[in-house]
């Protein structure tokens, strides 16, 4: 269990190490090495998904790890409160990048519409109502990134519960 602390309150997530091991790992070491503390949730589409884990709250992006494989072929679907990668229009671009899903997007399950789909390697399971606070904050523009929260959601620590 990870726990992200954000300046809107904590959100509880559980990974799945059986059925999304690399994602899982790749989450659980991120987290572990401090990587997210002092990132963003920088992009929010409401009733959509909201997105964290690669920008710091300037938007400068991180600098991450080499990308993984994706495994969203395990079953686990995009439904709401899911956990999964973020990735660019390239099937094994993940790394750092994640999101939750709010609402159930079985769009992006696999095969998804450009045959792999996007990983679910976890769930939240505390602080749904913060997690649809951060669905209806209002979001603008900021430099060449779109539905960018206008006040900065802010992932303070994120670490093992324990």
């Amino acid at each position: 269990m990870v726990v992200f602390e954000t300046n809107m309150g904590d959100i509880y997530i559980r990974v799945d190490t059986k059925n999304a091991p690399i994602s899982a790992q790749n989450f659980i070491d991120y987290a572990n090495n401090g990587f997210y503390d002092g990132t963003i949730f920088h992009r929010v589409i409401k009733n959509f998904m909201i997105q964290g884990g690669g920008f710091t709250k300037d938007m400068s992006e991180k600098t991450t790890k080499a990308v993984i494989k994706n495994e969203a072929k395990n079953g686990l679907k995009n439904i709401k409160y899911s956990l999964a990668m973020a990735r660019t229009s390239t099937p094994h671009s993940a790394n750092s990048q994640f999101f939750i899903n709010t609402s159930d997007n079985s769009f992006l399950n696999f095969p998804g519409q450009d045959g792999w789909g996007y990983c679910v390697f976890g769930e939240v399971v505390e602080g749904f109502e913060i997690v649809d606070k951060i669905n209806q904050v209002s979001t603008g523009n900021k430099g060449e990134h779109d539905d960018v929260p206008n006040n900065s959601i802010i992932v303070n620590k994120a670490h093992n519960a324990s």
